[in-house]
């Protein structure tokens, strides 16, 4: 069994890296080699975490993609700023920070990207390899627009963005593809169509209580249906709801799994920059989840629907949910946004020379496939496996499978 050596470093970075000489924040990072050949000088490979808001993986052992790429790489995870080790965000945050909705804008990929540049600069690595997973691949976009030259191949899963999309032109797309998912699984379990009805009929009584206070509203644990993207998401929901109830009542067990899951306790900025992450130019992003209820009002917060959400982040969030009530200033503010920098140089990214071998997810509830394909025909040197033999998880279900059929595709 391969034994892991790990070395943890931390970087101190500026908050804004256009002005060097201001505040500064940390960024960690969690190094780790085959403890065998810890001593050789094996190239590098960067871990860029899903998101937003995402800390990076801590490994229990050298299995799945991980101990793929430790057999030829030395992994760097890095928790992202505002991430993990990385000067948290948290709801403790607001109390600290005085513009948080300034301090916030300095969290998303070009800032992110920066960071990464600043501890390759001070690892004293030359060229590196990346694997973006998710939002990783949006970093990895914004990568190759700012620093190619930092770059010797990238691999992407599940995370391909649409390069000119706005976050109108995503949720248009987001909501059909939830729906699709949400009949696949009553398809998958039809009892659960009335255990659904049972717990919202419950919950539209009112007074239902979460072990930290908050109240369970039906648009609340209609929520659950983010993990529809993932490859057990829908038995992660079924074996909830199946045993919701003791007796007339929802079970003590049911409401900590439910607050758990829907409560974003331990990564708030997924929530925050949710739709800031689409933020490029003149155009707010204006909660366009929440603006596109009009063309879907079945998902809408007084629909009586048995449909669940997915990604999607509205307003009253945070209002209802304990974690993000702290910084619901702030995101209304970084929504009403109308200077976002651009986040991809698309003349660079025509031109791209770097391998990039990326895997879409023909299902991927959470990032389109078609507006990931168009980015396939707009960035030079990319080669493109499409599949639906994995949800967006699909690099860690499938053990080292798609890793290791990415780097093939790079050579």
């Amino acid at each position: 069994m391969t034994r892991l050596h790990l070395a943890d470093h931390v970087f101190p970075v500026p908050l804004d890296h256009t002005y060097p000489g201001g505040p500064s924040i940390e960024v960690f990072a969690r190094e780790v080699a085959d403890a065998g050949r810890a001593g050789e000088n094996l190239p590098w490979l960067l871990y860029l975490q899903g998101g937003p808001g995402g800390r990076s993986p801590r490994p229990l052992g050298a299995d799945g993609w991980l101990g793929h790429a430790l057999r030829t790489h030395r992994v760097l995870l890095l928790d992202q700023r505002g991430t993990g080790r990385s000067t948290p965000a948290t709801p403790r945050t607001p109390e600290r920070v005085g513009d948080l909705a300034g301090y916030l804008r300095h969290f998303r990929a070009d800032s992110i990207v920066a960071d990464c540049e600043l501890v390759r600069r001070r690892l004293g690595v030359e060229r590196w390899e990346t694997l973006g997973q998710s939002y990783g691949g949006f970093l990895t976009m914004t990568y190759l627009s700012t620093a190619p030259e930092a770059l010797k191949a990238c691999y992407v899963t599940g995370g391909l963005p649409g390069l000119t999309a706005t976050a109108d032109e995503v949720y248009a797309c987001t909501y059909p593809r939830v729906a699709a998912k949400v009949r696949q699984y009553y398809s998958r379990y039809p009892a659960d169509t009335g255990r659904v009805r049972r717990i919202l009929d419950r919950l539209y009584e009112g007074g239902v209580r979460l072990p930290d206070g908050d109240l369970l509203t039906p648009h609340r644990f209609r929520t659950l249906g983010l993990a529809f993207g993932m490859g057990n998401g829908f038995e992660r929901v079924h074996w909830l709801v199946e045993d919701a109830f003791d007796g007339d009542e929802l079970s003590h067990d049911f409401l900590y799994q439910v607050m758990q899951l829907t409560g974003f306790t331990g990564n708030p900025l997924f929530a925050v920059l949710q739709e800031s992450i689409y933020g490029q130019g003149a155009k707010p992003t204006a909660w366009a989840a929440e603006r596109a209820l009009a063309d879907f009002p079945h998902f809408g917060r007084a629909a009586d629907s048995l449909l669940f959400t997915g990604e999607m982040i509205y307003p009253w969030m945070f209002e209802e949910v304990a974690a993000l009530r702290p910084f619901a200033e702030a995101a209304d503010q970084l929504a009403r946004v109308e200077d976002w920098p651009a986040l991809y140089d698309l003349d660079r990214l025509a031109t791209n020379q770097v391998p990039v071998a990326a895997v879409v997810y023909h299902d991927d509830m959470y990032v389109d496939a078609g507006l990931s394909l168009e980015t396939v025909q707009a960035v030079g040197n990319v080669r493109a496996w499409v599949t639906n033999e994995w949800e967006h998880d699909g690099v860690t279900a499938s053990g080292e499978r798609v890793l290791a059929r990415l780097m093939e595709l790079a050579i």
